[in-house]
């Protein structure tokens, strides 16, 4: 019988940390098709869009700062619709997604989602 040994918080950081520079040697972002970037806590989430030539952010939305009483999957969604509302209003209509190292479910799925049902397309 194999044993299951439980990660630390620094062995999941660092193994997250691998993982996302595993996806940004894949991923650019340009001034035609930002990357989108998605960062999570366990309480708030916040998306950037990055031009990576220029090395600037774009636009930024927060749950912290822009979605106020909503949790989890639709605060989630709501980020993402808001997003898209931004961008289209600057006229960036194509990105490229970065999910900086998390799994693509729960919140993170839950962004794109929202940013999909905005009109981005990635």
């Amino acid at each position: 019988m194999r044993l299951q040994i439980k990660k630390s918080n620094s062995q999941k950081l660092k193994a997250r940390a691998v993982k996302r520079v595993k996806i940004r040697k894949k991923i650019k972002g340009t001034a035609e098709r930002p990357r989108l970037c998605v960062y999570r806590s366990l309480k708030n989430m916040s998306v950037q869009l990055i031009d990576d030539e220029k090395g600037a952010t774009l636009l930024s939305v927060s749950t912290q700062k822009d979605i106020k009483g909503k949790t989890g999957k639709d605060a989630a969604f709501e980020i993402g619709k808001l997003l898209a509302s931004k961008a289209k209003e600057k006229n960036i209509e194509k990105i490229v997604f970065d999910r900086s190292g998390y799994l693509f479910h729960g919140r993170v799925k839950a962004v794109a989602d929202g940013a999909r049902d905005g009109g981005l397309n990635f």
